[in-house]
């Protein structure tokens, strides 16, 4: 049995352009109810439901600050209405996209519009509304992970049972969260629920690739295109043919370089660097990042257009401060891992020891608290960890480290990168100033001592 035909609401002040969606979307197979301002359109959701709405933000009665869409943004927020919303205007203004999108739109597209691209829009927020229905629909059976992360809190289980809900889809994910909180090893077992779990994962932090390189990076290079290119070199959309290619850091990447990643997913195609032919990719992308996208689209540093590209399905992973009932669970398998590492036996946590774990804001979350037990495993001198052992980096004076000589060389650099970033909040930029060294060799360091 075939199921019945999408039922789409226009909210539209211009009769004109209601027809003209009306012809295009029954022609797309949609059943379409239109209404002329928000008024209406509230009045009609109260007796009927509707599986997507079109918003226009702009009305007769203010034609440019698109306030009255605003408004009923925020009068769906109130009501938690879970219909998806995609916004409209003729007006290209993009504080009122980042607006938009604060307010919940789920996806933006400038009148007149492309009718593929209207279908494509509609088919993309239909398919995302119905994964996170299934997702929420499923019984609440706690997810395990097979890497360093532990997930004992509500909030972790819920987050986890909608990956798993979405993970066999070939939607874009993209995983937002504080840096530590694990968002790379998510994005991986992101991979292994896939249906592409027995290709490549492959992962690229845009940070770390220097802007000239980018294009190497990503798209490979012949042998010969520019004075360094000695060999052929696979790029990493090739690398991840059939896979999962993971991009880092996303909001680090240089605004004159995020044209030429909106094309490839778009399209699909790219070419490499001194090659003649086109190549095409299916590799499955999962972005992350602790950057603000609406602070980032609003300034130009970020295109609203890639955003929309990358966000189809977007998952916000909590600090570690904001799920306590993960912090022993995760600190004891860290000691446990740690021990066996060094060779030492394992180690318990005394009461007082607990309790510091437990009160401690972990700025630098699960990748703090790993690195923290790390140092108390290594300079233990007993089988039980004591609350003098936990040496936080609120505790630590940047001008008065305290090392010891018991510590080997890399060990103080590792620390000492730790400190910085603790002392600037994870802000990468501002850790490199304080250790006196370039943003590159930063994340060269950060990866030689496993700390991306």
């Amino acid at each position: 049995m075939s199921s019945s035909p999408k039922r789409i609401l226009i909210i539209e002040d211009n009769r004109e352009v209601r027809l003209a969606a009306l012809f295009v979307l029954e022609a797309f197979g949609y059943r379409v109810c239109e209404v002329e301002n928000p008024v209406q359109a509230k009045q009609w959701l109260e007796a009927n439901q509707a599986d997507i709405i079109l918003l226009d933000m702009n009305f007769d009665l203010d034609s440019t600050s698109g306030e009255e869409g605003l408004g009923f943004l925020r009068w769906k927020q109130q009501q938690a209405i879970a219909t998806p919303i995609i916004a409209m205007t003729a007006w290209s203004n993009t504080q009122l996209v980042v607006d938009a999108m604060q307010l919940g739109a789920n996806d933006f597209i400038e009148k007149p519009w492309d009718n593929l691209r209207l279908k494509e829009v509609i088919e993309q927020q239909l398919d995302v509304h119905t994964l996170q229905a299934n997702a929420q629909s499923k019984p609440d059976t706690p997810v395990k992970l097979q890497s360093d992360l532990i997930y004992h809190s509500e909030q972790m289980q819920k987050l986890l049972q909608q990956l798993q809900a979405v993970a066999q889809s070939d939607a874009n994910i993209l995983l937002l969260g504080e840096n530590g909180t694990g968002k790379s090893q998510l994005a991986h077992w992101i991979h292994q629920q896939s249906s592409v779990a027995q290709g490549p994962f492959v992962t690229t932090n845009m940070a770390a690739i220097p802007e000239q390189l980018f294009e190497s990076e990503l798209f490979g290079h012949k042998k010969g295109a520019f004075t360094d290119a000695k060999t052929n070199r696979e790029g990493r959309f090739e690398q991840a043919q059939h896979g999962t290619l993971f991009l880092d850091e996303l909001a680090c990447l240089p605004a004159n370089q995020q044209a030429k990643l909106l094309r490839v997913l778009e399209s699909g195609e790219y070419e490499a660097v001194g090659a003649e032919h086109t190549q095409a990719s299916n590799a499955r992308i999962i972005s992350a990042s602790n950057g603000d996208f609406a602070e980032l689209i609003r300034s130009g540093a970020f295109r609203q257009d890639l955003f929309f590209r990358l966000n189809t399905l977007t998952f916000t992973i909590p600090p570690l401060r904001e799920r306590r009932t993960d912090i022993l669970p995760q600190a004891r398998h860290f000691i446990a891992k740690h021990c066996q590492r060094y060779n030492k036996p394992i180690a318990n946590l005394s009461d007082c020891a607990e309790q510091k774990l437990h009160d401690y804001h972990w700025p630098g979350n699960s990748r703090e608290l790993n690195h923290c037990l790390e140092r108390a495993v290594l300079l233990s001198l007993g089988d039980t960890l004591k609350a003098e052992d936990i040496q936080v980096a609120e505790l630590a004076d940047m001008n008065n480290a305290g090392y010891g000589p018991e510590l080997t060389l890399a060990q103080v650099e590792k620390q000492h990168i730790m400190q910085a970033l603790a002392h600037s909040n994870q802000n990468k930029a501002q850790a490199a100033q304080l250790l006196g060294i370039t943003k590159q060799s930063l994340y060269r360091r950060l990866e030689k001592y496993e700390l991306v």
